[in-house]
């Protein structure tokens, strides 16, 4: 087993301030010793998630970012409205690492057979403190990845697979037949696409653009709305009423989109109806929101009767709830399907360092369709 001290390196962290600054560096950190059960991963490969943006950005302003420091440690201050220092008070003076999950190999291990099986393997690891160019991590928290898969391969076979796949589970549990999903073209929408199309699932896919709905139907969505078209309401309204969804995950969260949802699915449901109710259709109407694309607030006109509901989902809670063994069967599918179903795209590499450069948070920092970047925490 190679000595942890020799593994010791950089780290991303963000800091809010009692002053209403958020505070974004790279700090060197000693990689501490693994416990008995426990592996040391060089990490070589780990995404800019939009939840990853939300540890790290916090409820910044990203207008008013400035960029300090030198090239082999730069530092960004952003100013945090004070309106909004409510909502970050708990983590005030805290100097928190970022990044949920990552891939690279293990370089030493603990003495537990399990930890030593990982030895020079590449492996997946969910466990947050990813922006680093090592991680302590438990043995069980890794996913061998399959071999002749490298860490970009694997760097995001966590959040989205998982993501999507628990949209799908939560869809059967909850009773529905076919969902909707917002942000569709994303790597996750692409995901949940070829998940449906291989399942197969009724899925309605809803865009932004019309290159976004170009994009899924040459991958195959039969079903996809463009939001900025004239004819939305009535293009989801007619898919909704040959799938039958009567569940939808939008990661938009702000706007109106999640009310014209529940108003297209009470309006197909309606379509079928055969008496009328004044308390509209009986059919569960359920909308979850799992993003906030749109930091906005969430605004609806209430026209699509009393059965619907509309609230949060998110991954980790669910895992929990789904129990271990249904976790295990989902992450063996993601690792057997990884190169194909799960298959993640990037639109940049950057260092530890560049993801502190102005330019490149002003891309990323949009969380928009294409603009994924992949950080190599040992890229110089």
């Amino acid at each position: 087993m190679a000595s942890p001290s020799h593994f010791s390196g950089l780290q991303l962290r963000s800091l809010v301030k009692a002053t209403g600054e958020l505070e974004l560096s790279l700090v060197a950190v000693a990689t501490p010793q693994p416990g008995s059960d426990e592996v040391v991963v060089r990490i070589e490969a780990t995404p800019i998630n939009p939840s990853d943006i939300g540890l790290l950005f916090g409820a910044a302003d990203l207008s008013s970012a400035k960029a300090s420091g030198t090239d082999m440690g730069p530092m960004v201050t952003m100013h945090i409205p004070e309106r909004a220092m409510g909502s970050t008070a708990a983590r005030v003076g805290q100097s928190l690492p970022v990044g949920n999950e990552g891939a690279g190999v293990v370089v030493a291990t603990g003495e537990s057979a399990a930890a030593k099986a990982l030895l020079g393997k590449t492996v997946a690891a969910l466990g947050g403190a990813m922006y680093a160019q090592y991680r302590t991590i438990k043995a069980d928290q890794c996913l061998v990845l399959p071999e002749g898969t490298t860490a970009a391969d694997g760097a995001s076979c966590f959040v989205n697979p998982l993501t999507a796949l628990g949209m799908v589970e939560t869809m059967r549990r909850e009773g529905h037949k076919a969902l909707v999903h917002t942000a569709a073209a994303s790597n996750l929408g692409q995901m949940l696409n070829r998940i449906c199309i291989k399942d197969p699932i009724g899925l309605v896919n809803i865009v932004r653009k019309p290159e976004q709905a170009a994009l899924l139907k040459g991958l195959g969505a039969r079903y996809v709305c463009d939001a900025s078209a004239p004819t939305f309401m009535a293009d989801l309204t007619q898919a909704l009423v040959e799938t039958g969804a009567t569940i939808a995950f939008d990661a938009t969260g702000g706007g109106k989109l999640a009310g014209q949802i529940l108003t297209c699915m009470e309006a197909a449901l309606n379509r079928t109806a055969t008496e009328y109710s004044r308390y509209g259709s009986t059919t569960l109407k359920q909308v979850y929101i799992y993003g906030g694309l749109d930091t906005g607030p969430t605004e609806f006109a209430r026209n699509f009767g009393f059965a619907w509901s509309m609230g949060g989902w998110l991954l980790f809670p669910f895992l929990q709830r789904l129990g271990e063994p249904a976790v295990q069967a989902l992450k063996h599918r993601v690792a057997t399907e990884l190169k194909t179903t799960f298959a993640s795209a990037y639109s940049k590499e950057i260092s530890l360092a560049e993801a502190l450069h102005l330019d490149a948070i002003a891309v990323y920092g949009q969380r928009a369709t294409g603009t994924k970047y992949l950080i190599n925490p040992h890229k110089t």
